[in-house]
Formats: structure tokens, C-alpha cells, sequence
């Protein structure tokens, strides 16, 4: 697993009613539940393959190091932003009409980002990419409990986790292989340009196999929300990524402080969204349930520390190891192995008898495997090898894999059921949030550290120390992480009754299914 992309949690709620039960012998859903998985495998690979493929093109694109991290910082912010927005879409307009448009549009941003003529188009697709996302993947769950009766979710969500580890494991390798075979001499495009076969596939046979489907009591858009969401991150990450190129001017400071100011002014409009029609963004009474407070902290700070690590690690590894990408993409296969063995450990065995024990000890032991990488990257510098990494990758994949699985019912378990749906969807958009912070703050935990000017043989040892320093800061928030967990309940409940797709939308009270998260 290579990027800090959670999968919506597939528990619907009781406050509202989807279409008809499908017939159980309808075979047509089976072609249906395949074209929004493969959607969502393309999703999850497309934000995995992309950190292997960075170097490539910084160098070949000429592409600053502001711009990579807006290559990866801006999809990621656009599908956080449209999130919440693009599943109400669904449940107004219809989960299908919502998915082709959605797949559509990736497939075209895809296209714009394999032909961008130079990084500025590059960053504008990536971000039109995100927003195109936001419209799709919200579908994805949607349109299955919409599809299959009650007593086929188990095995469908079973498949579902399935491809998620899947898309974990193959992104960083297609990326790499992609990027060494330099097909027709493309060098990094074809990582994007493999969406559109895909993506053409998806829109044709999902318009023919698809059943159309929508919520009777959708809630409304909050575009506002939304706007101000964006404008408050952007007023943050915007200096934070290009301030060390500027030499930290004055309005960047002024920014960042404005920043909050607009932050403010979401929470106030918020409260009256609340009052007005009942639909806002953000449900702030949620804040009130402290193990829910307490939870979307985590899962922010959590994104805030994935984001960073593993874009500095590509860095590190290609720009200061020198290594290809696909040594750099074999090398992650233990830390991918680590997550999905321990995650399904954790869910399975150990949390139902340790229970936020588990998350903690989790968090201690991803900042142990930091550690252990820190003392190896210093230890043999230049000359370390991908077989030196697997003990730190597999000590970190432990325990990121312990925390990943079962957060979300820990932070879902207090939370009242009328609130179970718009918790949901905070969750996925929070730590897709902090995932784009994350990325921001790569250029003062990472570049900050290196020099501007540099000699060739210089290049190496900076972006060593420089990876070093990252990892200080990543070992100092995953201690932050065992520190917020306390707020959690001591025994998170296995499910939680009411929980919606981020979407929002909701189902019958007999057709509850486990919470399922990447």
C-alpha cells in the first residue's frame, strides 16, 4: 500500500429507502458489481502508481520540486473537496448517471494527463483527475447495495477487500514497469494513458449493465461548504509548497493565517446550513461525541504522516539513491504484504479481544519501523540495499496495518445513528485532506533540508539527511497518533448501527454490513 487512499466504508443506515431488492438471479448485477470494481481498482492504482513514476517526471516534464508536490497534493485535495458532494450528486441524480459521468471524466482527465505539454497542464489534469474521482468512487458502494440482496454483500465486500489490497500491490509495480519500459517512447505517460482503454471499457458496458438507482430523502449540495473547504486548504498548502522556492515572502505567512480566518467562517456557515435545510457539509455536532473528535484527529494526523513519508520516500530512494523504478518499486512489495496480513489479522482476532489496545500498539510500532529506518538510512547511506529495507518496511507495515482496518469502527462506534452516514463520509474526507497537508508540508519537513544549489556528487547524502529528517518528523506525529488514541473507546464496537457510504445514502435496517476500509 503506497498512498493514503481509504476505500469508502461500505455500511449502509436505516434512515432512508434505495430501490427495489434485485432479483437474485439477475446475472446482469454480477457484470455490474465488475465494472464499478474495476473503477475503483483504476482509482486506487492511479494514486498508487503516480509516487513511483515522480522522478521520471520531474526529469523529463522538467517539473519543479512545488510542482510534483501539487501533482500528487492536487488530486488529492480535489477528491477530498468533492467527496461528500459527488455521492449527494448520486443520491439526487442517480448513482449511475453520476458513475458514467464520473468514469467519464477520469478517463478524458487521464488522457489530458498523459499528453500535458508541460507540468502546469500536468497539475491542472491531476486536479480535474481528483475532482472526476469524487464524482465516481462515492458510486461504487451505492450502486452495489442497490444491486445485490442483503445476503450476498458478505461475499461481494469480501471481493471488494480483495481488490483493494490488489490495487495496494500493483500500482507501485505497474508504475515502475511502465516507467522502465518507456513504451513507444513515451517515458511516464502510459502510467496515465493505460486508463483509457479501461476507462472506455467502463463507460460502455457500465451504460448497458448498471440498474439506475437514487435515494428518496437525498440531502441537499452544500456547494459553499465545499468552496470554503477548498479556499481554506489552498490558502495553506499554496505557500507551503512554493515558499521555499519564493524564499518565504510575507503574504505566504499572511496566507496561511487567512487560512483559519476562512476556516471560521466554514464552521459559521455550517451552523446555519444546519439550522436552514439540515444538509451542511460537515455535521458539527458529530464534535461533540469525543471518541469522534478524537477519531477524526487520527485519521487527519494519520494522512497528514502517509503523505509525507511516501512521497519523500520515492524521492529518496530514486533522487538520492539513485535506484530505477522499478528496483524502488520491488522494494515496497514487503511493506504492501506487512499491511494487508496485519490488517486482516486485527479486524479478525485481535481487536475483538484487545480493542483500541490494538490501534495504539499499532501506531507505536509504525514509529518503531521509522526508527529503524531513520538508524538504517544513516547507517549505510548510499550503500543500502532493498533486502536492509525489509525489516523497517515490515515492521511499519505492521502497524500502519493495524491501524488502517479497524479505525473506522472505532471512530463510528459513539456516534449517533441519525449521524452515522455524514460521520462516514467525514472520515474518508478528512484523511484524504490530510493526506494533501501531507504532501504540502514536504517542503519543510524534506526540501527544507537541502540545500538549493547543489553539485552532483552533493545530490545523494543531502536527499539522505533530507529523508532522515522526514523521518524524525513521521516517528514524532505516529507518537501523536498513540496519544490522540486514548480518546477512543477501549472496546470500539464491531459494528455500528445506522453507519452510511459516504454518500450518505442509506438502506433498510435488515441490509447493515460490517464496515470495510482500506
Amino acid at each position: 500500500m503506497t498512498s493514503a487512499e481509504t476505500v469508502p466504508s461500505p455500511t449502509p443506515g436505516p434512515t432512508a429507502r434505495t430501490a427495489p431488492e434485485p432479483a437474485p438471479g439477475d446475472r446482469r448485477r454480477w457484470f455490474a458489481l465488475a465494472i464499478v470494481m474495476t473503477a475503483a481498482f483504476m482509482d486506487l492504482v492511479d494514486v498508487t502508481i503516480v509516487n513511483i513514476a515522480i522522478p521520471s517526471i520531474q526529469r523529463e516534464a522538467g517539473a519543479t520540486f512545488s510542482q510534483i508536490q501539487w501533482i500528487t497534493a492536487g488530486y488529492a485535495l480535489a477528491f477530498a473537496a468533492g467527496l461528500i458532494t459527488g455521492g449527494r450528486l448520486g443520491d439526487i441524480h442517480g448513482r449511475k448517471r453520476l458513475f458514467l459521468i464520473g468514469i467519464g471524466g477520469f478517463t478524458l482527465a487521464s488522457a489530458l494527463c498523459g499528453f500535458a505539454a508541460n507540468p502546469e497542464m500536468l497539475v491542472a489534469s491531476r486536479i480535474l483527475q481528483g475532482a472526476t474521482a469524487a464524482l465516481m468512487v462515492p458510486q461504487v458502494l451505492s450502486i452495489v447495495h442497490a444491486t445485490f440482496p442483503a445476503h450476498e454483500r458478505g461475499k461481494v465486500f469480501g471481493l471488494f477487500g480483495a481488490v483493494v489490497g490488489l490495487g495496494a500491490v500493483t500500482g507501485p509495480l505497474l508504475g515502475a514497469l511502465l516507467t522502465e519500459w518507456n513504451l513507444f517512447g513515451l517515458q511516464w505517460r502510459p502510467i496515465f494513458l493505460i486508463n483509457l482503454p479501461v476507462g472506455i471499457a467502463g463507460l460502455l458496458l457500465g451504460s448497458r449493465y448498471i440498474t439506475e438507482s437514487k435515494a428518496p430523502r437525498a440531502l441537499k449540495l452544500d456547494l459553499v461548504g465545499v468552496a470554503l473547504v477548498t479556499l481554506g486548504l489552498l490558502m495553506l498548502l499554496y505557500p507551503l509548497t512554493r515558499g521555499r522556492e519564493l524564499g518565504w515572502p510575507l503574504w505566504g505567512y499572511g496566507s496561511m493565517a487567512g487560512a483559519l480566518v476562512v476556516l471560521g467562517a466554514l464552521v459559521a456557515y455550517e451552523r446555519r446550513k444546519a439550522t436552514r435545510d439540515g444538509s451542511p457539509l460537515i455535521e458539527l455536532p458529530l464534535f461533540k461525541v469525543k471518541s469522534f473528535a478524537a477519531g477524526i484527529a487520527v485519521q487527519t494526523v494519520f494522512g497528514v504522516a502517509l503523505g509525507i513519508f511516501f512521497l519523500v520516500w520515492t524521492l529518496y530512494m530514486q533522487f538520492g539513491l539513485g535506484w530505477r523504478p522499478l528496483k524502488a518499486g520491488l522494494t515496497g512489495i514487503p511493506f504492501s504484504i506487512a499491511v494487508s496480513t496485519a490488517a486482516g489479522l486485527s479486524v479478525q482476532k485481535l481487536v475483538p479481544r484487545f480493542g483500541r489496545g490494538v490501534l495504539q500498539a499499532g501506531a507505536l510500532v509504525m514509529a518503531l519501523g521509522v526508527l529503524i529506518y531513520l538508524w538504517e538510512a544513516g547507517r549505510y547511506g548510499l550503500t543500502i540495499e532493498p533486502w536492509q529495507m525489509a525489516l523497517p518496511l515490515v515492521v511499519m507495515g505492521v502497524g500502519m496495518g493495524l491501524i488502517v482496518a479497524p479505525l473506522t469502527d472505532a471512530i463510528l462506534s459513539e456516534v449517533p445513528r441519525e449521524h452515522a452516514g455524514s460521520a462516514s463520509g467525514l472520515i474518508n474526507t478528512v484523511q484524504q485532506m490530510g493526506n494533501a497537508l501531507g504532501l504540502g508540508l514536504v517542503s519543510v519537513v524534506f526540501f527544507g533540508s537541502i540545500a538549493d544549489h547543489l553539485r552532483p556528487e552533493q545530490v545523494g547524502p543531502a536527499f539522505v539527511d533530507a529523508f532522515q529528517n522526514a523521518l524524525g518528523w513521521v516517528a514524532a506525529v505516529m507518537c501523536v497518533i498513540f496519544l490522540l488514541m486514548f480518546a477512543l473507546p477501549k472496546r470500539p464496537a464491531q459494528h455500528v448501527e445506522g453507519a452510511a457510504p459516504e454518500t450518505g445514502t442509506a438502506v433498510r435496517e435488515e441490509e447493515k454490513e460490517p464496515a470495510l476500509v482500506s
